[in-house]
């Protein structure tokens, strides 16, 4: 019976996959959702969720095994190998997706799991396609455009996040290299849905439309560095879904690397401004050094918690990287799929922020 392996279930993107999955395979394909132990009663009630809202059509198809990527063998013992005999594409995006993570843990996890993905892909038999999801943010602090081509290129990284998920995409593309037939997507800072502003976790930048709900009006905000001349690259989780479930299928895609970026990203300032808008407020810019900033928020006792603002924020608001999409303009032309520009849904997030306000945030995929 053919499967499909999907890692990083129940998490954000990996939940909102499983349906287009589903759809553009036949019944006789399962989706298998590798699952950590401590997260299989979510992901039970996630699959009986997405097994409803598509009214049981598909009930059976989903099937979730426990096991551990940071094992060699997933922690799958003697279910591997008659596994790999039916695997004919696997979707990996499980990780650890939070900024202040230690050097140890994202390299157990984003560096050494994907090489233990790689390695089982290897051996399966009837794989077609090995799909990664990255980030965009494998650019490190790299000055200028960062195209779909470029990866290693001497850059220094913000943080341990972005360190090891680099060193998980050089480890896929060496693969590719030898012959694995695989695609790489680098999704930008990934929020909620633009139709819904639906999200599953609060981070990226939703500790700055908290900061400014706590406001009546005037919202004062730090200006790091130019305001005017530094971009935020955020995308809506459906647009980064939607992509990858498109691109996926197409055979030309194999080999290739899609950057679903926002290919007009705003300045900060009008990044700041959009989301102000959207919360009924006005920013003020209040000059600030960004190496002063970050000390004040590691230094001074409960700054980081009232503000929201995390240390490792502070670089992201002086980002010297831009990111083009040439292939995904190319692969996604005539589809209807593309990145919405953000004052076409930031009321959407908002909205759903004020109606949600003590949704947890979760560091998986």
């Amino acid at each position: 019976m053919p499967a499909i392996l999907l890692t990083g279930f129940p998490g954000f993107l990996a939940s909102r996959l499983a349906g287009p999955l589903l759809d553009r395979t036949d019944a006789a394909t399962r989706l298998v959702c590798l699952v950590q132990d401590k997260y299989r009663a979510r992901a039970e009630r996630r699959v009986a969720k997405i097994v409803r809202q598509r009214e049981d059509r598909d009930a059976g198809r989903i099937e979730l095994m426990t096991g551990d990527i940071t094992e060699p063998d997933l922690a799958l013992g003697a279910r591997l190998r008659p596994l790999q005999q039916e695997i004919t594409e696997i979707y990996h995006l499980a990780a650890v997706y939070d900024l202040t993570v230690s050097r140890e843990v994202g390299t157990r996890v984003n560096v050494e799991g994907t090489r233990h993905m790689l390695h089982v892909a290897e051996s399966c038999s009837e794989l077609r396609r090995f799909q990664y999801v990255s980030t965009c943010y494998v650019s490190g602090r790299y000055g200028g455009l960062f195209t779909e081509d470029d990866l290693q290129k001497g850059q220094r990284f913000n943080n341990y996040y972005e360190e090891t998920k680099y060193r998980a995409e050089v480890a896929v593309q060496r693969k590719m290299d030898e012959g694995l037939p695989a695609t790489v997507y680098r999704p930008g800072i990934v929020v909620g849905d633009s139709e819904t502003g639906a999200t599953q976790k609060y981070d990226g930048p939703y500790p700055l439309i908290q900061w400014m709900l706590r406001w009546d009006d005037i919202v004062p905000m730090p200006a790091l560095g130019d305001p005017a001349t530094y971009t935020v690259n955020v995308v809506p989780c459906d647009f980064v879904v939607d992509a990858i479930a498109h691109l996926s299928g197409l055979e030309a895609s194999e080999g290739r690397v899609y950057q679903l970026c926002d290919p007009h990203a705003p300045t900060v300032e009008e990044f700041l401004d959009t989301l102000a808008r959207a919360a009924d407020r006005r920013f003020l810019f209040v000059p600030v050094v960004p190496g002063l900033a970050r000390l004040s928020l590691q230094a001074v006792p409960g700054l980081a918690e009232y503000t929201g603002f995390l240390p490792d924020v502070v670089d992201y608001f002086t980002h010297p990287t831009t990111y083009n999409c040439r292939n995904v303009h190319e692969d996604l032309k005539g589809t209807g799929i593309a990145c919405p520009p953000l004052p076409s849904y930031a009321h959407r997030l908002v909205d759903f922020m004020r109606e949600h306000p003590d949704l947890a945030s979760e560091t998986m995929a």
